[in-house]
């Protein structure tokens, strides 16, 4: 990015929704996914959007059975979204929206996934590669391929980084030598600090562990290498106190506000986000959606932000575009084109 180019990022003062000539006006969202609609179980599943309550489990019944239930009786949903039941659904429906609502999607899942609905839809779609340990296996990746790819200039950001559910934090030695790739090319990451599904030890993710929604454990990783974009994921909920600290201690870390920004009870949504801006950090806040199954999702979630009555509309417009806008380096054409 050019410098000062942030004095060129419009401060607009409509909502997200329509401009005077009836055009939205841009969006980014830094965390959406292209998955297969199987990948979290048989559709349809009904998420909350917001959840109602989240209910506990007694020991002797398996949690993920139980949790399966919920998402087809939707028992703990205060309101729904329901899932596509087809893939060709799910690309159409969230590509739909994407063109609807003038959103530039910076879009994560398998890489030929990825390709797929670039060449679907090559104007609102942002490439990055999805990352674990696991998922790179079947990719066929490692540091070196996954460099190349980047300098080829195809992918633009390495970023879902979900390693948490591994058990393993950005500042681990594994991760070292992705890191070193990311800060050599100049690649931004995003990396799940957070939330997964509920009880996600008893889900799968066996290695997943609470304190690793502490955003502390990208310290190290950043203090070694910083020169690193970095962007945490789900703004670290629900740990506030170690989300304010970092982002006060690291003045290069943004968040995105992926899922909570749906699924949490509104309140909670709207009092951690409160924190944030509150606590002076309205210029690295951007909106993430973290739309996985569920398209409805992304326009709940802008409808969310829009209504927070505590955001000016300058916020807003931080929030949806300016922060993510300056955070990507984008130019002042493209900020044009996305206009």
């Amino acid at each position: 990015m050019r410098k000062a180019l942030w004095l060129f990022l419009p401060l607009l003062q409509f909502s997200a929704g329509v401009s005077a000539q009836q055009r939205p006006l841009p969006v980014i969202d830094m965390h959406l996914h292209a998955l297969s609609v199987t990948e979290l179980g048989p559709p349809p599943l009904k998420l909350g959007a917001p959840f109602k309550y989240w209910g506990g489990n007694d020991p002797q019944h398996d949690f993920g059975e139980v949790y399966q239930r919920v998402q087809k009786t939707a028992e703990w949903n205060d309101k729904s979204v329901t899932s596509a039941l087809t893939d060709h659904e799910l690309e159409a429906s969230t590509l739909h929206i994407l063109r609807k609502r003038n959103i530039y999607g910076v879009l994560s899942g398998s890489i030929n996934r990825v390709r797929k609905w670039k060449a679907a839809e090559p104007k609102h779609i942002i490439n990055a590669v999805y990352w674990d340990f696991s998922h790179i296996q079947s990719e066929k990746l490692d540091a070196d391929s996954l460099r190349r790819l980047f300098k080829s200039g195809e992918f633009k950001v390495f970023s879902e980084i979900a390693i948490q559910y591994e058990g393993i934090t950005p500042s681990d030695s594994v991760f070292e030598p992705y890191l070193q790739m990311a800060e050599d090319l100049d690649i931004p990451i995003g990396i799940h600090i957070g939330p997964g599904p509920p009880g996600a030890p008893f889900q799968g993710a066996v290695k997943y562990r609470a304190r690793m929604h502490s955003a502390l454990v990208l310290e190290q990783a950043m203090i070694r290498h910083p020169k690193l974009r970095v962007y945490a994921m789900h703004a670290g909920w629900p740990m506030i106190d170690d989300m304010i600290a970092m982002l006060y201690t690291y003045p290069q870390l943004y968040v995105d506000l992926g899922v909570i920004d749906y699924i949490l009870p509104k309140k909670e949504f709207y009092g951690y986000l409160k924190r944030l801006v509150d606590a002076g950090f309205g210029k690295r806040i951007m909106y993430g959606s973290d739309q996985m199954v569920w398209p409805k999702a992304m326009e709940i979630s802008i409808d969310n932000i829009q209504h927070a009555p505590f955001l000016t509309a300058a916020q807003k417009r931080d929030i949806f575009f300016n922060n993510a806008a300056r955070f990507l380096r984008l130019s002042r054409k493209q900020i044009r084109e996305m206009r």
